[in-house]
């Protein structure tokens, strides 16, 4: 994982800027398959815009960490990626968010089947109230992904594994969920995620409320997850970004300020405004 620089951030002196939705500068260590295309993306909570003509292109089997101020957009923009805002009255968004060349927004896209494809894992742990067992294997058997009792068990325990929980829950599936711990059950919400086999995982701040340990084990997972998935993360800390993300945006007053390589983020910023916000000029 990317260790936070100790030296004080230097904005550039006048980058070039980059190519439409692309970062200021690459990481070379990182894929660059395009997973989610986002262009001229606008949302309203009814007269009240939220999102400012986005544009940014998401790599597949990396971390992208989105940071900035609260009430930025970050979650906003998170929720645009699974269609998530459909559920709040009010919401108008225009714009193109596009995955394997399809508009998720379309009105013909089955949105369950991108719910899906896009897992969510939340602010605070969410488990269903049914046994460990039946969180991981509930969503995969309905989506008909498994139906035999032995594919079942063996989703339950690869998820469970993936998700580095197995070994402190293999004897006690039939437990309720919510009997783990804070950071045992964020775990479970992510085994959730995993189990229906997903292209995309959101974070919404997934450690926030967690104790250090739990979170240095959510952030070591993010590291492992991303050999297979693409992760989203929202956070409020920029220690946790720098550690855990491959690229970072930058969010301020709905629009993305930069959006680049999370060394060079951390480092030396593009901009004046990521560069004020990382060295706590304001936030």
């Amino acid at each position: 994982m990317t260790s936070l620089q100790t030296t004080t951030p230097t904005a550039a002196v006048n980058p070039p800027e980059p190519e439409l939705g692309q970062p200021y500068v690459r990481n070379e260590n990182a894929c660059h398959d395009l997973s989610i295309r986002v262009r001229d993306l606008s949302l309203w909570y009814g007269e009240t815009q939220a999102l400012k003509s986005l544009d940014i292109d998401i790599f597949q089997k990396n971390v992208t960490a989105l940071i900035g101020p609260s009430g930025c957009g970050k979650s906003t923009f998170l929720r645009c990626l699974n269609r998530m805002n459909d559920l709040i009255p009010g919401v108008t968004i225009r714009g193109l968010v596009e995955m394997d060349g399809r508009d998720v927004n379309a009105v013909k896209m089955d949105e369950v089947a991108l719910r899906r494809r896009v897992g969510m894992v939340f602010q605070k742990p969410n488990p269903f109230p049914k046994s460990i067992y039946e969180n991981v294997a509930y969503a995969p058997r309905m989506h008909d992904l498994v139906s035999r009792k032995a594919d079942q068990d063996e989703l339950v325990e690869k998820a469970l594994r993936d998700a580095g929980l197995w070994e402190e829950v293999k004897d006690k599936l039939q437990q309720p969920g919510t009997s783990l711990s804070g950071g045992q059950q964020q775990r479970l919400c992510i085994a959730r995620a995993i189990a229906v086999q997903p292209d995309v995982i959101l974070m919404d701040e997934p450690t926030s409320a967690l104790d250090p340990i739990s979170t240095a084990t959510i952030e070591d997972l993010m590291d492992k997850l991303k050999q297979q998935f693409t992760i989203i993360t929202v956070t409020h800390n920029m220690q946790q970004a720098a550690r855990v993300a491959d690229y970072t945006a930058f969010f301020h007053l709905g629009e993305i300020i930069e959006y680049n390589d999370t060394q060079m983020m951390f480092s030396s910023p593009a901009t004046k405004k990521a560069e004020d916000y990382i060295t706590g000029r304001y936030g």
